[in-house]
């Protein structure tokens, strides 16, 4: 896609200069990850921060003494190494209960208010119960908003505490809390939205280099390409982490459904007049902050950014996605450890699956030995099958039944395979729980190497009709409907996979 000339806008090499400076400046995004040579705290500071959290469960103090208190814990945990944050954490986690005793006398008063029918007993009732059911570890937490810094503080503490894997039960109490609290403080009505453009600040630019979770960017020119005069990237900003984008959506401004997100990217293709496109494809959310996992912010930036560009561009009238299907690859190779399964696949897939690189062909469908191994196989010899085009050496009807094959088995993944009510994919989820329907699934969407890795180069177009979207969204959230074409159900009934029930 072209680009702005250069000489109305900061040079590439600047930038990349500036960029250079930055990250010398902050070093990364983390800054307890620059503690790892620190001294180990002694027994005398550990009494201190003892002291300093049993002091901070208390609910009568000065709002000065508070502040001091949360300043000289957060210093003690930002400063401390990993080992020493951790046991910092896990402080908080094992101590710092709900007072089991006070609840019982708590609840037993609101038991008797009911019983009177006094509505003033009642409500006072109510707020003692309220209080007591909120643990000491939670009123620690919450003072930590107090300082400038805090809030970004406890989302960088969430991150490294969902980082420890083998610690997570351990620390489960705090992550309870921490995901509470971190819901209410960042609820869509705090959070502003806001355009990043080639022009933004360099800091900001390398952010969204840096946190770019779908498609990777690979250069400066891939940067400005994305956010050209027909392309919108908008963030989430909160007024506490004025610096730091939580989430972030990539649109392009098109003319018709995006099938391929090699030819959407592609900077060669000229640039299209945004105020004559008639569609907006989101091809890329992503999450920029770790410590916010679980708390809901994409659905609200996605209507947001509708709200945005419809006002801005009245002619715009289809709005979808071109997302990935990132579970469909680990599923896929479940089925292909199973040889009855294997035993149905086109004979291109068959041929495929035999063909050993270092032995004679031999029949995988016939090898019941280590089953997990044969699916891992089987599935690097799909991914080399269709990254070297191996099937235009075929018949067409064979090229048919394959792409018939994976298509109907990623149309049966989405919408027949469940947890619950749930889809097992993520981004399924994501989309469907916000009203979407799967509008169409897109033959080598993504061939990059990890398009193909992921999913055999799938992608999938989820439809936002403005006009059904709530109705959409009920029927999921009550009954588990998922609602999706007359496309996409030919591509089912046309599966040759047959499965019982």
């Amino acid at each position: 896609m072209s680009t702005p000339t250069p000489s109305t806008e900061p040079s590439i090499a600047s930038r990349m200069g500036i960029m250079r400076l930055w990250r010398r400046l902050v070093g990364t995004a983390d800054a307890t990850s620059a503690n790892a040579s620190a001294e180990p705290l002694d027994k005398r500071q550990w009494q201190k921060i003892d002291a300093l959290l049993q002091e901070a469960t208390s609910r009568a103090d000065s709002d000065t003494r508070v502040r001091a208190r949360a300043r000289r814990l957060l210093d003690a945990y930002q400063k401390a190494n990993a080992q020493d944050r951790l046991a910092f954490m896990l402080r908080l986690a094992q101590g710092f209960h709900i007072d089991e005793a006070a609840l019982e006398v708590a609840i037993a008063h609101w038991q008797q208010a009911a019983r009177s029918g006094n509505a003033a007993d009642k409500l006072h009732a109510q707020t003692r119960l309220a209080q007591t059911l909120e643990s000491p570890r939670m009123h620690i937490l919450r003072q930590f908003n107090l300082l400038p810094a805090g809030i970004e503080a406890l989302v960088r503490m969430r991150a490294e505490l969902l980082s420890l894997r083998e610690h997570q039960q351990a620390l489960q109490p705090l992550e309870s809390d921490l995901l509470r609290l971190l819901t209410l403080w960042f609820d869509a009505g705090f959070l502003e939205l806001q355009r990043i453009g080639w022009s933004s600040p360099a800091s900001l630019l390398e952010k969204v280099i840096r946190y770019e979770a779908v498609h990777e960017i690979k250069s400066w020119d891939d940067l400005r390409n994305r956010l050209d005069s027909d392309r919108r990237c908008y963030a989430f900003f909160h007024g506490r982490m004025p610096e730091e984008p939580l989430i972030f959506v990539e649109v392009a401004l098109v003319q018709s459904l995006a099938s391929s997100v090699q030819a959407l990217l592609d900077e060669a293709q000229p640039t299209n007049d945004p105020t004559q496109a008639t569609t907006a494809i989101f091809y890329s959310i992503s999450n920029a902050q770790p410590g916010l996992r679980g708390v809901s912010m994409g659905e609200f930036l996605i209507k947001r950014v509708v709200e945005q560009l419809t006002h801005e561009f009245p002619k715009l009238q289809t709005f979808a996605t071109l997302s990935p299907v990132p579970g469909f690859g680990q599923w896929l190779r479940t089925q292909l450890a199973d040889a009855a399964y294997v035993q149905q696949l086109p004979a291109i897939a068959q041929r495929a699956l035999a063909d050993h690189a270092t032995a004679a062909p031999t029949d995988i469908s016939t090898d019941a030995a280590a089953p997990a191994a044969t699916a891992d196989t089987a599935y690097e010899r799909l991914q080399t099958l269709l990254a070297t085009h191996e099937a235009n050496a075929h018949p067409r009807e064979e090229e048919v039944a394959l792409k018939q094959w994976l298509m109907g088995e990623c149309a049966h993944y989405l919408l027949m395979q469940k947890r619950k009510q749930e889809p097992l994919d993520a981004v399924a989820r994501f989309h469907f729980g916000n009203g979407a329907s799967l509008q169409q699934i897109n033959w080598m969407g993504d061939s990059s190497a990890k398009g193909l890795r992921q999913s055999l180069g799938l992608m999938v177009n989820y439809l936002y009709r403005l006009d059904a979207i709530d109705e959409q969204y009920h029927a999921y959230a009550r009954q588990g409907l998922l609602a999706h074409s007359s496309e996409v159900k030919k591509l089912l009934a046309a599966n040759p996979i047959r499965r019982e029930g």
